[in-house]
C-alpha cells in the first residue's frame, strides 16, 4: 500500500502527526449589549491541516523528493491525497509557519543520487475540490 499525492508514491509509513489536533467546528463568542452571551457555531468545510513526517521510521528517495519540489513550487496547485485505507482530501501546499516541504539525508553523501535517502515533512491544507471542466 501507499500514500499518493496526485500520481506520486509515498511510503504507506509517512506519520500523520497532527491527525487529532483538528477542530471541525468554529466557534464565536461576544456579549450583546444587555450583557447576555451570543455564540454563533459553525462547521469548517475546509482548512484542515495535514502533516506527514518520516520520523524516523521512512526513508524517502531523492527522485520523489525532486518530484515533490516540482509540485511546491507551481502556485495554486490542488493534489488529491489518498491516504491508506482510501481516505482522500483535495490539498494545496500550507505555506504558512514553516517550509511546505522538508527533506533531510539520511546519511551525509557529498554527491547523492537519485536513490540517495531523506527523511521528509510535507505540510498540506484541505481545499474545496476543483471545478469540474465544462463542456
Amino acid at each position: 500500500m501507499y500514500i499518493t499525492l496526485d500520481d506520486v508514491q509515498l511510503d504507506d509509513q509517512l506519520q500523520w502527526v497532527n491527525e487529532f489536533d483538528h477542530n471541525p467546528i468554529e466557534q464565536t463568542r461576544e456579549h450583546s449589549v444587555t450583557g447576555a452571551l451570543l455564540i454563533q457555531e459553525g462547521v469548517k468545510l475546509y482548512g484542515r491541516e495535514i502533516e506527514l513526517r518520516s520520523n524516523g521510521g521512512v526513508w524517502t528517495p531523492l527522485s520523489v523528493v525532486r518530484q515533490l519540489e516540482v509540485m511546491r513550487d507551481e502556485p495554486g496547485r490542488v493534489m488529491l491525497l489518498t491516504l491508506v485505507g482510501d481516505r482522500q482530501f483535495h490539498v494545496i501546499w500550507n505555506r504558512t509557519g514553516g517550509a511546505p516541504l522538508t527533506a533531510e539525508p539520511m546519511f551525509r553523501e557529498v554527491y547523492p543520487t537519485a536513490d540517495s535517502v531523506y527523511g521528509v515533512n510535507l505540510r498540506l491544507l484541505t481545499v474545496a475540490p476543483p471545478a469540474e471542466p465544462g463542456p
